[in-house]
C-alpha cells in the first residue's frame, strides 16, 4: 500500500489529474509490483473553483488508473485552498522477488528509465517560458507510467537487485538512498544523462525550483567531482522530479539486453548512466 499526491504541475485539468495519477502509481511499479486497487485522495477549493475542473481532474486520474490495469474504487476529499490530487494504491508483489532501495551489488549498471528535468521545465511552464514543445515532451514524460515490471520479461526482471523511483529529492537523493548499505559508490557519467528539452537552458536561464535549492544544499557535499559536470548540469542533477523515471541497479552483464528490452518496451530514454563499485558512500561523477 502506497499513497502519493501532489499540487498542479499543469494548468489543464485533466493532465493534471493524469500526472498525479502515474506520480502515486510508479511506487508500486518501483517494487516490480503491480497496481491492482486506488482510491482517491482529493484536496480542492470548492468556493474558488468549478466543479467542472474536480471533474476533469477525476477523469485523468481515472485514465492512469486504467491504463495501469487497476480498479479505482472510491477515494475521498476535502475542501483545500490550493488544488491538491493523488491516489492511494495497494497493490501486489511476490515477497521473494519484491525490488527494494537497497541490494545494490558491487559492478551493478545503473539505469534511469526516464529524462531528468521535470522541475526545470514545469517551473518554466508556470512562468510562461517554455516553448509548447518542450511542455509536451515534459508533459509527455510525467505521465507516462513506470510499468515496466509489466513489460519486460521475467529473466531480465530478475537480473534487477535494486530499484527506486526518481521524484522530488531528485536524482542525487534517490541514488543516495541506494547505497545506504554504506559500501558502495556510484559511479555517474554525466554525459549518459537524459535530459528533457530544454531543461538544460531552463537551468541555465535560472528556473531552479525551491524542491531543488534544498536538494542541491543537502546532497551537493556528498557528491564528489561536480566541478567536472559542466555549465549548468549539476542542476539536473539535483532538480525535484514529478514522476520521475525508475532508478534501477542491474547485473552488468544483462544491462545491454536491459537497454534493449526496455527502449522496444516504450522507455526510450532509458540509458545506462553509471556503475556501482566498493567505495565509501557517495556519488562520484566519473
Amino acid at each position: 500500500m502506497t499513497l502519493d499526491f501532489i499540487t498542479p504541475v499543469v494548468d489543464d485539468p485533466f493532465t493534471y489529474g493524469q500526472i498525479a495519477a502515474a506520480n502515486a502509481l510508479s511506487d508500486v511499479y518501483a517494487m516490480g509490483g503491480r497496481p491492482l486497487v486506488a482510491l482517491n485522495i482529493v484536496g480542492f477549493p470548492v468556493t474558488c473553483e468549478p466543479l467542472e475542473v474536480l471533474s476533469e481532474i477525476l477523469k485523468g486520474g481515472q485514465e492512469r488508473v486504467n491504463a495501469a490495469g487497476a480498479v479505482l474504487a472510491g477515494g475521498h476529499s476535502v475542501d483545500d485552498g490550493e488544488p491538491k490530487y493523488g491516489l492511494a494504491v495497494f497493490g501486489e508483489v511476490d515477497a521473494a522477488k519484491m525490488w527494494k532501495v537497497t541490494g545494490v551489488r558491487p559492478g551493478d549498471a545503473l539505469i534511469l528509465t526516464k529524462p531528468l528535468g521535470t522541475g526545470l521545465v514545469a517551473t518554466a511552464i508556470k512562468a510562461g517560458a517554455a516553448d509548447p514543445g518542450e511542455t509536451e515532451a515534459a508533459v509527455r514524460s510525467m505521465r507516462a507510467l513506470n510499468d515496466l515490471p509489466a513489460r519486460l520479461p521475467g529473466e531480465l526482471l530478475a537480473e534487477v537487485h535494486a530499484c527506486t523511483d526518481v521524484t522530488g529529492f531528485s536524482l542525487a537523493g534517490h541514488l543516495l538512498d541506494m547505497l545506504s548499505d554504506g559500501s558502495l559508490e556510484a559511479r555517474l557519467s554525466p554525459g549518459e544523462l537524459p535530459l528533457l528539452p530544454g531543461a538544460l537552458e531552463k537551468a541555465e536561464m535560472g528556473f531552479i525550483p525551491g524542491g531543488s535549492n534544498r536538494n542541491m544544499e543537502l546532497y551537493a557535499p556528498r557528491v564528489e567531482g561536480l566541478e567536472k559536470m559542466p555549465g549548468a548540469l549539476p542542476a539536473l542533477l539535483f532538480d525535484a522530479q514529478t514522476s520521475g523515471g525508475l532508478l534501477l541497479a542491474v547485473s552488468e552483464g544483462a544491462a545491454g539486453r536491459f537497454l534493449e528490452a526496455c527502449h522496444e518496451a516504450g522507455f526510450p530514454h532509458a540509458a545506462k548512466i553509471g556503475v556501482f563499485v566498493e567505495g565509501p558512500e557517495r556519488i562520484r561523477i566519473w
